[in-house]
């Protein structure tokens, strides 16, 4: 039976969302073409009519999870004025320790993406161009006037707090398991430490 457009759109998305979240839980290497249909809720027969390759998969659902990411960060950065403890003290939680595949690519798949290179660095590399150009921004005064762009100071803050972000998220899972009160130090002192650096240098 032929699918109609919509329902291969549909399908189409499923095998992303499935991709995107095995990807964070186990790496580009560590799952298939197979297991990814077959999460999906699909063979995978059909798979190269959905996808040019595996490589192509990996991009494309990586640059769909930054997205999304990027979004709630920008709109926890609006929402707070600027102010992006709020949207860190959410990332350095517990429960985006403990849960990879419905969290953050950069921190889940930055180091397979620098060994693999190709298509899925690319959308790496363009998802942390992003994060660091939302971190450096600066928001419209209170009046409405539009913001100034951002100086050297707010690019070094911004990479100083993706850097801190995603290192001290990986540093937490890997001793959560042998160090779990370590573990939960690690993200804590972050999420307070970044805070303040917020609190004390904001955005003109």
């Amino acid at each position: 039976m032929k699918v109609s457009k919509a329902q291969s759109a549909l399908n189409r998305q499923a095998v992303l969302e499935a991709a995107a979240r095995l990807y964070r839980e186990r790496g580009f290497a560590g799952v298939g073409v197979a297991e990814i249909s077959r999460e999906a809720g699909f063979t995978h027969g059909g798979f190269y009519g959905r996808f040019e390759s595996k490589e192509a998969l990996a991009a494309e659902a990586c640059e769909q999870s930054l997205a999304q990411t990027l979004e709630r960060l920008r709109a926890s950065l609006s929402q707070h004025q600027g102010d992006a403890g709020p949207y860190f003290h959410r990332y350095l939680r517990a429960e985006h320790r403990d849960h990879p595949g419905a969290g953050c690519a950069i921190a889940a798949l930055a180091v397979d993406a620098a060994r693999s290179g190709g298509a899925p660095g690319e959308a790496l590399t363009q998802g942390i161009a992003g994060y660091l150009a939302a971190l450096a921004g600066r928001q419209p005064d209170e009046d409405g006037a539009a913001a100034a762009p951002p100086g050297a100071a707010d690019k070094e803050r911004a990479i100083l707090s993706l850097s801190a972000l995603v290192g001290g998220l990986v540093l937490a899972r890997a001793t959560a398991e042998a160090a779990p009160a370590l573990s939960d130090e690690i993200l804590d002192t972050l999420s307070a430490t970044l805070a303040r650096l917020w609190r004390e240098a904001p955005s003109a």
